[in-house]
Parts: structure tokens; sequence; C-alpha cells
């Protein structure tokens, strides 16, 4: 599952290869409210063909499991980070997402500036978890969106996460069960509040990283009679998935391919791509000038029109959307270009119908026109 493009190196002509893969992060184990073990998880993602897996149990760093597991004939790169937020906050709020620190950072939980800045000390990247994450008042669900909106120099942000999605879904238990059998239904965009949040950061020049979270559980339902895993691990591994462009293939060395793969997180050389639809690998956004290339993540000088340029693994609808407002709308379309002369953040979305609805499939991260 690794696809090579050729990557231009800004400032000049000489490429490099690029590789794409495919990660799932956010996810949780029964070392804090998950169903399953690292076990587990390494079988669904061998299943799925994943390329790595990012487990982060609440307010524990587990430690002994990071490194590479082989199975099917393929092999995944299991890494370990933490999701953290204050227990003794009523209702919890502001779950941050600490990947790569390498150490245990909870007890900073109670001040979520604080704990960004000692997960930056850490040499990790902050990403803040659900940021839009409603009450499920049927399964005692409580609201546990991102509130503290003063913090600052945070690398990601989570745009769009699977399981909290559901919460919009189940006003009654009913309701719950019927997704619990049928999940492919439930996934249609990141939440519109959320993705208003990342175009606000994005136009007041904040480099924020968006990715996509499962945060997969596996948890046990029962109604009567009737009992069902809400969303299994290898459901979630073919659905929302965060694809990263990495300088070169995975080497089978876990720290050095650890350490490529969240280089190019923290620069926003990745997209989100809802995969049960259709295979999202492939796309690629990037913007050509007269004297160089780039792509997610880096900017480049307007003067004298730049060409953006798209390119889908299949037809979809493409909607380039600059400073938060669409700007260009293609219907059915695998490839698009757009000349721009105005300075301005661009991304791309491209959503498709899939059982009966349109929903979001593709969200890149930005490209700076300055």
């Amino acid at each position: 599952m690794v696809h090579s493009i050729q990557y231009p190196n800004e400032g000049n002509k000489t490429p490099d290869l690029m590789n794409e893969i495919v990660v799932n992060l956010h996810m949780h184990t029964r070392y804090s409210d998950g169903a399953g073990s690292h076990r587990d998880i390494v079988k669904a993602a061998l299943k799925s063909g994943l390329d790595a897996v990012i487990v982060t149990d609440h307010n524990v760093l587990v430690s002994g499991f990071e490194g590479y597991y082989s199975g099917h004939g393929r092999r995944v790169l299991l890494l370990v980070g933490e999701e953290i937020h204050d227990r003794g906050r009523d209702p919890q709020k502001n779950h941050l997402l600490a990947l790569g620190a390498d150490r245990e950072l909870a007890e900073f939980a109670t001040d979520p500036q604080v704990l960004i800045h000692e997960v930056e000390k850490a040499g990790g990247l902050s990403i803040l978890a659900h940021p839009f994450d409603p009450a499920a008042p049927a399964f005692n669900e409580t609201d546990i969106s991102w509130v503290d909106w003063s913090v600052e120099n945070f690398d990601g942000y989570e745009l769009w996460n699977a399981l909290s999605e559901l919460k919009l879904y189940v006003p009654t238990r009913l309701h719950g069960l019927v997704y619990a059998f049928f999940p492919s239904l439930v996934a249609h965009a990141p939440h519109k509040i959320a993705v208003e949040r990342w175009d606000q950061m994005l136009l007041a020049g904040r480099r924020v990283t968006a990715i996509g979270g499962s945060d997969a559980h596996a948890t046990p339902m029962r109604l009567g009679p009737l009992r069902r895993v809400i969303f299994p691990y290898e459901f979630h591994f073919h659905g929302v998935n965060t694809h990263v462009l990495i300088p070169g293939p995975l080497s089978g060395d876990a720290k050095l391919d650890k350490k490529m793969i969240y280089s190019s997180m923290k620069q926003s050389r990745c997209f989100i791509g809802y995969d049960l639809p259709a295979p999202t690998h492939g796309f690629r956004f990037t913007a050509q000038g007269r004297e160089q290339s780039v792509s997610m993540g880096e900017e480049i000088p307007v003067r004298g029109g730049i060409t953006l340029q798209i390119i889908l693994p299949s037809s979809a609808q493409v909607r380039l959307i600059k400073d938060g407002a669409p700007v260009q709308i293609w219907k059915r379309q695998t490839a698009c270009a757009f000349i721009a002369t105005d300075p301005g953040v661009y991304r791309v979305e491209a959503w498709r119908t899939y059982r009966g609805q349109n929903r979001g499939w593709i969200f890149s991260n930005p490209i700076f026109l300055r």
C-alpha cells in the first residue's frame, strides 16, 4: 500500500520520491476504555492493509508495544501515543492527542496550554481531539468538545472523528442498535462547526494540520438479547484514515519510520481519506509556479499566477476552497486545474455518493498562496 509520486522540491526542479502510506490513529485498548488489546488492533490492521496504526489510550502511555508486526503476507507499524484530559474536570473537556512524546504527560492535563508546551518540549505532536463532540443522552455520553480556544502552538486538529459523528444520529438506544448493525450508514463528513473553526485558524495564519481519527473502541453493546460490537477495529480501519506523504519508503526500522511519519504530519503533508466508499490512495493536491512547485502544507508566491492541480483516484465532485469558501466546483472529475491569481489559503474537498447520500470523501491540507 505504498504509492509513489514525483514530488518537486521547493525552489528547484529536482524531484524527490514521495511515498503515500495509510495511517489510522486515535484508538483505545483495555488499558483505558477500549474493549480490545494491542494484538487485536494489529490483527485488524494487517487484515485491513494499513501501513501504521497509532494507539492513544486515555491518560496512560503504554510501553512495550511499539514496533513492526507481520502477518497475512505484510507488515504494519504500531505506534503508541496518549489521549490526555483532566479527569478532575466535570464535565470533561479539552482532550489532546500527544504523539511521539515518548514520556508520560498526563500530570499536565489541568492546563491545556502547559500540556501543549510539554508535548513540544518532549519532541512530540499535540493534536486537539474531537473538537466538536456532542452529547448522546441515550447512552449517558456527555459533550466532550474542546472548549479552551485560547491555546496556541498546537500542531494538529482532528477535523473528522469517526466515532464522535455517531453521537449525532443516536437519539435513542434503538438508533444505536441500528447503526451497530449497519455502521456504514453513519459517516457523512466532518461536522460543519469543526471545519469552520479550522478555516478560521488557517485564515489567522496558524499552521494547523488536519487529521482524521477513528476513535476506535470496539465497544460491545447489549439491548435485551441483542449483542453487537460498536464499530469493530477492522471496520474503523476501512473508514476514516489519514494518508501521509513521507520522503521515502518505510525502512522497517520502527524508530526511523516513526520519526519520518510524525515529521510529515507536522508539516501537513497528509490528507484525510474516507476509504469505505472508494479507495482514496493516489489523491494529490499541488501548486505550480514559474520557478517552483509545492504540495500540501507549503506556501508559494502568487505572482504571475499559480496553477493548482488536483488528482483523484476515481471520479467525484471536487470543491476548491479558498479562505473557507468554494471558488470552483467540478462534477465527476478525476483531474482538475485552476489558475489562481489571488493570495489565500487553498484546500480541496472531494465528495461522492455512497449508500444513497452525498458524503465527504477526501479533505486535503492547505496550500498557502502569498
